[in-house]
């Protein structure tokens, strides 16, 4: 039987990413989403509901995020549910699912620039787990032609 375990999410940091390092000087951030999601009910009244969402990243890109990256700015992530437990300090098991960013863009424009689009994009365009810039010229499917 077939596995499959991938997440794509677009929402609002709801706090600054928190940059910290493993034993190995790895780079891991940690940072939370906000998703909304609007829609009508039977009766005709508008419905509103929100998710907040635990995610990750690691390497590169989770030192591009927390350059790049604010408390309210919007982000697309692609990566993939992962699920941690752990031991509190009252002796208790704990459990949650987090996301694994493993490609992320960052939408809105430049911190303080007069118009912050949904297409406009601020630091890296796009980068995928290992660092690479998606969008670099002379990458298949680019629109730019480098003159």
């Amino acid at each position: 039987m077939a596995n499959f375990n991938k997440v794509l999410l677009m929402g609002n940091l709801t706090r600054d990413p928190q940059l910290s390092y493993l034993p190995s000087q790895t780079p891991v951030v940690d940072l939370g989403i906000a998703v909304n999601r609007k829609w009508t009910s039977k009766d005709g009244e508008s419905k509103e509901e929100t998710m907040f969402i635990d995610c990750r990243a690691f390497s590169r890109l989770a030192e591009n995020i927390n350059k790049y990256m604010k408390k309210g700015r919007p982000i697309f992530i692609e990566g993939r549910l992962v699920y941690d437990t752990w031991t509190a300090q009252d002796g208790t098991k704990r459990s949650k699912h987090r996301v694994q960013i493993d490609n992320c863009q960052f939408l809105g424009g430049a911190p303080g620039t007069a118009s912050a689009g949904a297409d406009s994009q601020s630091g890296p365009a796009q980068e995928n787990q290992a660092g690479h810039d998606n969008n670099a010229p002379g990458k298949q499917g680019g629109d730019d032609i480098p003159f």
